[in-house]
């Protein structure tokens, strides 16, 4: 990331210490460039509308870049609108093992929790 791009505004979206953790354990696992960082949007489909966008990306021109507890993310400006308030957090249980999104945008989610509709 270039640093005329790496302009900080507020986080519209917070990580728990879990969802930290796992994310800091991918990034070393899978050897991560030190010019990626955290990509959290969505994109059009999933069966309630929106699915989630997770990965590790370079910052692109239409991205904001923030810090959240250590974990450079980035984001599409356009995203922020569905996303604001999100929470992502990492959940192991016995049905259930990933990212969990907490979105308080959501008028409705679809059983497995990674898409969602606005509507």
């Amino acid at each position: 990331m270039s640093d005329n791009n790496n302009t900080r505004v507020d986080a519209p979206i917070s990580l728990t210490d879990t969802a930290v953790k796992q994310i800091l354990s991918i990034r070393q696992e899978q050897n991560i460039p030190e010019d990626h960082a955290l990509r959290v949007g969505v994109t059009g489909g999933g069966c309630s509308g929106f699915s989630y966008v997770l990965g590790f990306d370079q910052q692109k021109e239409n991205d904001d870049f923030f810090e959240v507890k250590g974990v450079k993310v980035v984001m599409d400006r356009a995203h922020a609108l569905y996303l604001l308030g999100m929470e992502i957090d990492w959940v192991e249980g016995l049905n259930n093992r990933g990212f969990s999104f907490n979105n308080p945008n959501a008028t409705s989610s679809c059983g497995c929790g990674s898409s969602f509709s606005t509507e």
